[in-house]
């Protein structure tokens, strides 16, 4: 078991670090706060924020470039689909487009005849017709393979690959079909979820329901940081479970490793604004199942500038400079919390209350040794 002795040299310890921190201060000053409430809320995405890639021809499944959970870029390759359909589609182009460089080698000369008498006008045109026609099959197998996106310029031999693209811009969130595997015409393959098309699912009681309106701010706190969202959308249902408002809200900044059905706590913040004093919010720290912020002491400062005998001077060392103040805690913001208990203007500990606590115990086990 931890002895008393023990217990003290740690505290003791901890206020010794108290020293070598330092331990800011902020002045009592007047904000200006909206309503707020605080909701439990949900991290998810609409349906059109998923992109399913599908490949357009039937095939087999070849290999993946990318894999689950890797952010992809637009554009990006992903994977690779090896199919008798475009091995065709690419020879039959290769063969017309050979074909029409004759035909056109034909005319040319058919032309130079033409001129000099030796062939008809009706012969002509009947070449320059099967020429038309030719370049038309071309054009059409063109935009297919366009379509399928294989750039014909660089197209010199058949080919039986078909490279799927990623069309947006996220995250990989699955891949649907095993490696050597037959791949169906319109069947998906892999599933990306758009990088910042991200919603916050809040639910609201109620009774505050007429007081929300797209537009207000609503701030959720996800690892420790806290992220603005604003509200886009409030359903016109209730939601079954917690039978309270649903309101979507979406997240204009871009936020790291999101996960989607995480349940995170959030702060919606209606359009009311009113005055009040404030501190902020790191200042507040709970203390005997109570609000405290911590102030220095008055006396504390006109002390050090006097001599005292060797009774108050050893009393002065296990005296925290410190002293707790209840307050009651109104409402709240990103930054500050407008409170009761404190004064206008009047110091406080802004942030490391707990170098403050430590403080405060070692003085509290200092004076019961005595």
């Amino acid at each position: 078991d931890i002895t008393m002795t023990e217990i003290y040299a740690l505290v003791l310890l901890a206020s010794t670090l108290l020293f070598s921190e330092e331990i800011p201060t902020a002045h009592v000053s007047m904000h200006k706060f909206g309503k707020s409430i605080e909701l439990n809320s949900k991290i998810i995405q609409l349906s059109n924020a998923k992109q399913e890639v599908t490949s357009l021809v039937s095939g087999h499944l070849e290999k993946y470039y990318v894999k689950a959970g890797e952010s992809v870029k637009r554009g990006q390759k992903i994977a690779l689909v090896r199919s008798i359909l475009v091995s065709k589609m690419t020879a039959d182009f290769i063969s017309l487009q050979k074909q029409y460089l004759s035909m056109n080698k034909n005319y040319e000369a058919s032309k130079k005849l033409y001129d000099n008498g030796m062939i008809s006008m009706q012969m002509l045109n009947k070449i320059n017709i099967e020429k038309s026609v030719m370049n038309s099959k071309i054009v059409a197998l063109n935009s297919q393979l366009q379509t399928l996106e294989i750039n014909t310029k660089e197209l010199t031999k058949a080919t039986a690959n078909f490279t799927l693209y990623a069309h947006s811009a996220g995250r990989v969130s699955k891949l649907y079909l095993p490696l050597h595997t037959a791949v169906k015409v319109n069947e998906a393959l892999i599933s990306i979820v758009k990088e910042q098309a991200f919603y916050v699912e809040s639910y609201l009681p109620l009774e505050f329901a007429s007081s929300v309106k797209v537009g207000q701010k609503l701030v959720i706190n996800y690892n420790d940081k806290k992220t603005v969202s604003h509200v886009r959308e409030v359903l016109p249902e209730l939601d079954t479970k917690t039978q309270r408002v649903v309101v979507l809200s979406s997240i204009d900044e871009k936020v790291e490793s999101l996960f989607i059905n995480s349940y995170v706590s959030s702060r919606l913040y209606f359009d009311i604004n009113k005055e009040y004093i404030g501190v902020k919010t790191t200042a507040l720290s709970f203390l005997n199942n109570e609000w405290v912020v911590f102030v220095p002491k008055e006396e504390h400062h006109e002390e050090s500038k006097e001599h005292h005998d060797d009774e108050d001077e050893h009393h002065d060392e296990n005296e925290a400079p410190f002293e707790a103040k209840v307050v009651e805690v109104i409402t709240q913001d990103d930054e500050f919390s407008a409170i009761k208990g404190l004064e206008l203007g009047e110091e406080y500990i802004s942030a490391k209350s707990y170098y403050v606590k430590s403080m405060m115990l070692k003085s509290s086990l200092g004076g019961h040794g005595h």
